[in-house]
């Protein structure tokens, strides 16, 4: 099912950057750049059924590749594809965690204002690679696999970025995942996050 889905959306961002491609003129064909993009991510778990007392941020990365392809001036259409690690961190005597790894698969929307400020928004499907829960027992770390969360994790993103000359830019958005993390279960959890990124484009 894992696999599936993966095709599926790798075939959709495939057929978004085809189909634009044969809509763009020789003048716009110059607009397009493929880049890679990563760093820090700061995930927690967020929802009714979380309490904000027990749970905090957890840091881990991301990193992968993107096509930003301008549809009219200053607003542009970017597919990526990015390996992410989010998950949570529980404040508790065994500092437990949640590692969850994902496949994230963002199209985004991106407006820019000038001044090299842009701001973008967009759904965004993830596919779940790993995922694990680890804590500290008497000054060793325990981890075992789980296989209670969810294979698929749909949301938004939305965020602000900065290009800088020479192909770098710079951004910060904020992942609202919209699928419960737990399958087989009516608790309204969801991966919530900031993401920090550093990108280049070619």
């Amino acid at each position: 099912m894992k696999k599936l889905s993966l095709l599926v959306l790798v075939f959709m961002g495939a057929g978004i950057i085809a189909a634009h491609a044969q809509m763009r003129s020789p003048a716009e064909e110059q607009k397009a750049s493929f880049g890679i993009r990563g760093c820090a991510n700061f995930f927690n778990w967020g929802g009714s059924d979380v309490s904000s007392n027990d749970y905090t941020n957890r840091v881990g990365f991301h990193a992968g590749i993107f096509a930003n392809m301008f549809v009219v001036d200053r607003f542009a259409i970017e597919p990526g594809v990015y390996y992410s690690v989010k998950g949570t961190q529980n404040d508790d005597f065994a500092d437990s965690r949640a590692i969850l790894n994902y496949l994230d698969v963002p199209i985004l929307f991106r407006f820019y204002a000038g001044e090299g400020f842009n701001f973008f928004a967009g759904p965004q499907g993830s596919i779940l690679m790993g995922s694990k829960f680890e804590a500290n027992v008497l000054g060793s770390t325990l981890g075992w696999n789980t296989d209670a969360i969810n294979d698929i994790d749909a949301g938004l993103v939305v965020g602000l970025g900065y290009n800088l000359p020479v192909g770098l830019n710079l951004q910060a958005s904020y992942d609202l995942g919209l699928t419960p993390v737990f399958k087989d279960s009516q608790a309204e959890v969801y991966n919530r996050g900031f993401k920090v990124s550093v990108g280049i484009s070619f």
